[in-house]
């Protein structure tokens, strides 16, 4: 018996969307399988005292030793994805789908001379077409009473088929259109043949093909003034399209494709797989790649079709595979190659490589990036399980505490370090042209984010578009605040701190305008990076070098090419790719550049708001903020008239009728940010 505490996910590792989920026991076999509005609320459902759950549910969760989720876009996708997993799996512990019933098909009995649309269970028989299996046999009766709108086929029984066309009289169906009656011979064989053959390719997913008809049908009886029958195609092309609700987990029954997502950055790559056999996803595969070498988008799926298709892998390629949450069966197991191949980027020698796995089927196999419908939907959701993949990876290694001790191990070494830079701040600047000019400033301990001590910046008084003069103007003032807290806790004589008379006191006594709050700046760290290259790492060394500082170190990281640099060196430190160092360096300036651009944000909309309201006669900063903070934005308050702008406190009639008058000149843009109702800092 197993201890679900040893395989519970970390807290934020599932996702909040809607998806399947399956437990897994020790020999990897899947025991249940489950769907959810919320992956996360469903599943920590299950974490809870085991005393607290069902004795079934508890043999359960002890029988297995892990569980993985597959996000989709919506709850009825992840009815059809649980639905078709429970008949490919047959787990143990989902017992109220295996009762003495199977699961409901549309079946159409194209083998008799009248064929009939009917749902129905059990073995397949032959003779019949089967479209399905489905959810529930509610929902396909509700979509044939849709269908029949359009496609008039016969639905009795054989006796009651026989009767009707011995009183020579049909039944209720043919009275209100939806049967064609062959029964009585208001159509033939060869029409009923014809209703049937179109319904079975409208199932088969050639739908779009009967709606342009029905409204170039509908269009022509408009413009002919028939009036009551474009209303009836109307109703007949709501009827197909609330009858054909988009199922991306759901293709048309030939489908047999892989679907390949990729999400990456400039290291490691996540890879899902979705392989759909007979128009369902039968499995799934999910890996995470080490980049070892600079490659596209294009690049990274051509390498992995190659090794995912090929019949011995070569080890020494540069993509290793690591497993995720979400592996299914393998593609061998499902099939060696599929008809079509469906990725989000087409590689370099997509032509070669298509003829390839040809060669490898022995019938033409399709590799193409869908642009549209079904398939392009799926992809959209084999690309959102990437991504989810791909951050529950990161997290994981970050919180790895041997990958983060070697990481600071190779850090130490590749740029010569007395000890570990247990303490790294990382600095970025963020504006557009030179405006809203900000900076950030990161702190990573033991290789962990420590979001308490992050510090943001506004610039001024330099030349916004000049990034280096920015990067030393944020390194002097950080610098010099530590320096000033040193001084104040006795650690420093006042003479030895060379700190400039430039300095605002407000910055000397280390007081954040903002909030009037101290910012603690005592701890200085091991090594300072910076986003950028040799420009801005000999910015930053510069207001080091003012200020006396030299028990620093110094490096910047360059995004294009990942490279290390040095203050005063000609040439990079190139760590390899795959190096646990790199991937810790990455992570702390791509956390300083997202912290920045946050903030720059954030600046730029509120001078956006405020500039609409400038120029108000009688409306200072108080009763600017009063009006904001009381409306929540500005959009809202374009939208108030005087009476209920007079409500805000301090808001007189005349300064009101002024509101009106600036906002009704057009000065306020219709996309604006929400303001705090307890701060009043603008939110997005």
């Amino acid at each position: 018996m197993s201890d679900p505490a040893s395989y519970r996910p970390a807290p934020g590792e599932i996702p909040e969307a809607p998806g399947v989920y399956k437990w897994r026991d020790e020999r990897h076999r899947v025991i249940y399988v489950g769907k959810a509005k919320s992956l996360r609320s469903r599943l920590n459902s299950y974490f809870q005292d085991l005393d607290g759950l069902h004795p079934r549910t508890r043999q359960m969760v002890t029988t297995a030793t892990s569980v993985e989720w597959t996000v989709v876009q919506t709850e009825v996708e992840a009815l059809q994805l649980e639905y078709s997993w429970i008949k490919e799996y047959d787990p143990r512990f989902n017992v109220k789908y295996r009762d003495d019933k199977s699961y409901p098909s549309l079946a159409v009995t194209v083998g008799e001379q009248f064929p009939r649309l009917q749902v129905m269970r059990g073995p397949k028989k032959k003779g019949v077409r089967y479209f399905g299996p489905y959810a529930h046999a509610w929902a396909i009766r509700e979509t044939l009473d849709l269908l029949l709108r359009v496609f008039p086929a016969r639905t009795c029984s054989k006796g009651v088929f026989v009767r009707a066309g011995q009183v020579g009289r049909p039944c209720l169906l043919g009275y209100i259109d939806k049967c064609s009656a062959p029964c009585v011979g208001n159509v033939s064989q060869e029409q009923h043949r014809e209703i049937v053959d179109e319904f079975c390719d409208f199932m088969a997913g050639q739908s779009g093909r009967f709606i342009r008809r029905l409204e170039r049908d509908m269009t022509e009886a408009a413009q002919d003034q028939q009036y009551e029958r474009a209303a009836r195609l109307r109703d007949d092309v709501g009827a197909l399209k609330r009858a054909m609700e988009k199922q991306a987990v759901v293709l048309a029954d030939a489908t047999d494709a892989d679907v390949v997502g990729i999400a990456e950055d400039q290291l490691e790559a996540a890879i899902q797989v979705f392989h759909v056999r007979g128009g369902r996803v039968r499995g799934q595969r999910g890996y995470v790649v080490d980049k070892v070498e600079e490659l596209t988008t294009g690049e990274l799926v051509g390498q992995f079709l190659a090794q995912a298709y090929g019949d011995d892998p070569d080890p020494e390629q540069p993509v290793e595979r690591r497993s995720v949450p979400g592996a299914g069966v393998t593609l061998r197991e499902v099939d060696d190659v599929p008809r079509e191949v469906l990725v989000s980027a087409l590689p370099p020698d997509a032509e070669a490589l298509s003829d390839w796995l040809c060669g490898l089927r022995g019938t033409n196999v399709s590799l193409r990036v869908p642009q549209r419908g079904d398939k392009k939907a799926l992809l959209e959701t084999v690309e959102k399980n990437a991504q989810q993949a791909f951050a529950l990876h990161k997290t994981r290694r970050a919180s790895d505490l041997t990958a983060r001790s070697k990481a600071l191990g190779e850090i130490q070494e590749a740029l010569e370090l007395d000890v570990a830079p247990l303490r790294i701040e990382c600095f970025d600047v963020s504006h557009v042209q030179g405006t809203n000019v900000v900076a950030s400033m990161v702190v990573f301990e033991d290789g962990l984010a420590r979001k308490s001590e992050y510090r943001r910046f506004a610039v001024r008084g330099v030349d916004g578009v000049d990034d280096t003069a920015s990067m030393r103007e944020v390194l002097r003032r950080r610098f010099a605040r530590y320096l000033d807290e040193r001084v104040e806790t006795g650690q420093l004589d006042e003479v030895d701190a060379h700190v400039d008379g430039e300095v605002a006191p407000e910055q000397r006594a280390g007081i954040d305008p903002e909030t009037g709050r101290p910012r603690r700046f005592a701890y200085p760290p091991q090594l300072v990076v910076v986003d950028g290259g040799p420009p801005q790492v000999a910015a930053a060394q510069a207001a080091l070098d003012e200020l006396g500082i030299d028990d620093v170190a110094l490096c910047g990281l360059a995004k294009r090419l990942e490279e290390v640099w040095l203050p005063g060196e000609a040439d990079p430190v190139i760590l390899p790719r795959t190096s646990e160092g790199l991937y810790l360096l990455q992570r702390v300036r791509d956390e300083a550049h997202r912290f920045a651009i946050t903030y720059h944000r954030q600046k730029r909309s509120r001078s956006m708001t405020e500039s609409a309201l400038d120029g108000v006669a009688g409306l200072g900063e108080t009763r600017r903020k009063a009006l904001l903070r009381h409306f929540g934005s500005l959009k809202r308050l374009k939208a108030a008239g005087v009476e209920e702008i007079q409500e805000v406190p301090g808001i007189g009639r005349r300064t009101a009728e002024a509101v009106v008058a600036a906002l009704g000149a057009g000065a306020v843009e219709e996309v604006v940010p929400a303001f705090d109702p307890v701060t009043g800092e603008v939110v997005g």
